[in-house]
């Protein structure tokens, strides 16, 4: 046992009082959901799915709708139409802020409506036996996506429901997501949710844990989203999770997309070694652009295309795919279809290509690795080696920083910018403690962009480049 694994007595004891907290959780049954899981076939099995698929880049959507029958019907036919290896299961936002008699109304409405009126499927509400319909209604693994800081009853009734991955962390499902939660209060909850996968895992189920990558999606620098990532990756396995998936959210250059992915798999392992983790099954997630989409769908297909390409290239094992309709709210399941296909196109095209390496990706690669590394470096020695400590200790000081969050525990000093290529650079680093050296490279970087659109580096430029993509360009160059 690690020495930082929550202790089995107090987790049972938390364990009672989180499954009293909605009717629903008196459905779950440890031991039952065990043997349950077990008898599972090979081919639901998430982690089994990405174990299988080494060199093979796997494809998932997002989806979630209110009602079961109709959710069903969705799955299966991003399974089948779409072609999906990997399915989602998007929770609605009621439940994500754990306000299950909200999200029962939705249900309640939905039914009323004959369509879904919740953003999501409202597991919690569902109950077991509900998530038991969905997952045994399909034929590919299922994964819980969410966005919630406190996801203990989530993952208990989703988990014994048969779904074998699940999705965030308590970093990055409270910074980007949640206003007032304290940080050692979501990692805290995050940590009873890796010592429940843990207990599946030392019973021979195991759930594939998956931080959230992209975190805002707005021009986050790669060496912050690492960062988080290689975290909460630390406190997933010290509480015994061993199938795991870092993600990267498109940032918009190939170069140092293509980078990121690199990189962070070879740091992730560095740090997971060092802090004396072996027998893990580490994947890499890529997300297809986060930001503002055009509403046109042909250009829309142009920014899908272009994260899946990268996500080839980069050698990232999943990819995580968008929807032409991304600048239209919630998108059709057609239009989820679509982009499904259009992504598996371009990989088959790129899958006999070798793994792209020119001067610019080797550049970036050790530019990211030296910023992590000052990053982490400083985290852990504030948390005296122990990762939560330092990820709470590290947004304290700002010495971990994410722009655009709504967390009121997020400095949001660091001001990110696009240079004059498109690469994610920082004009006001905060707290974040780079070298001298790192910091005159994002300086020169952006004063060469300065220069040659003829105008001052200025908070003008990122509104500029946040707009950008969705106006047809990269970089938001003045008109």
């Amino acid at each position: 046992m690690h020495e930082r694994q929550v202790p089995i007595d107090k987790f049972r004891a938390a364990r009672q009082e989180v499954l009293a907290s909605w009717p629903t959780g008196a459905g779950v049954d440890l031991e039952e959901a065990l043997r349950y899981q077990r008898a599972m076939p090979t081919g639901r099995r998430f982690a089994e799915a990405l174990q299988g698929a080494r060199g093979r880049l796997l494809i998932q959507p997002r989806a979630g709708v209110a009602l079961i029958e109709e959710h069903i019907r969705l799955l299966k036919y991003l399974e089948t139409e779409g072609e999906a290896d990997l399915l989602p299961t998007t929770i609605d936002a009621y439940t994500r802020q754990n306000r299950y008699a909200e999200a029962a109304k939705g249900i309640e409405k939905s039914i009323q409506a004959g369509t879904s009126m919740l953003n999501g499927f409202p597991a919690v509400n569902h109950g077991v036996e509900g998530c038991r319909r969905v997952t045994e209604s399909l034929s590919r693994p299922v994964q819980v996506r969410h966005g919630t800081p406190d996801a203990r009853l989530l993952a208990e009734i989703t988990l014994a429901g048969g779904f074998t991955s699940f999705e965030g962390g308590g970093i990055s499902y409270n910074i980007p997501y949640a206003k007032n939660v304290p940080l050692r209060t979501s990692i805290a909850n995050w940590k009873y949710v890796d010592r429940l996968c843990g207990l599946y895992e030392e019973n021979g189920v195991s759930i594939n844990r998956e931080p959230f990558g992209p975190l805002t999606g707005t021009l986050v620098p790669p060496c912050v989203s690492h960062a988080v990532g290689i975290l909460e990756g630390l406190l997933a396995l010290e509480q015994g999770v061993r199938s795991l998936t870092l993600g990267y959210g498109q940032g918009g250059n190939m170069a140092q997309d293509i980078a990121a992915v690199h990189s962070l798999r070879e740091l992730a392992d560095r740090y997971f070694k060092a802090a004396g983790h072996s027998g893990y099954d580490l994947t890499i997630v890529f997300h297809q652009w986060m930001g503002g989409f055009p509403e046109d769908e042909a250009r829309a297909f142009s920014i899908i295309c272009l994260g899946a390409a990268v996500a080839c290239l980069g050698g990232a094992d999943k990819v995580i795919v968008k929807t032409p309709h991304e600048a239209m709210g919630i998108p059709t399941r057609e239009a989820n279809a679509q982009g499904l296909k259009a992504t598996r196109q371009l990989i088959n095209m790129l899958s006999d290509q070798e793994r792209l390496e020119t001067e610019d990706i080797r550049r970036e690669r050790s530019i990211i690795a030296r910023e992590v590394e000052c990053i982490l470096q400083k985290t852990l020695e504030l948390g005296r080696g122990d990762p939560a400590e330092g990820a709470a200790a590290a947004f304290e000081a700002g010495v971990i920083d994410v722009p655009f969050a709504p967390s009121i525990h997020n400095r949001g000093r660091i001001l990110p910018m696009r240079d004059n290529e498109g690469c994610i650079r920082i004009f006001n680093r905060g707290a974040l403690p780079f070298d001298a050296d790192l910091a005159a490279f994002h300086g020169g970087r952006l004063e060469e962009r300065a220069r040659a659109e003829g105008r001052a580096v200025s908070f003008q430029m990122v509104t500029d480049d946040i707009y950008a993509i969705s106006k047809g360009r990269l970089v938001g160059r003045p008109k």
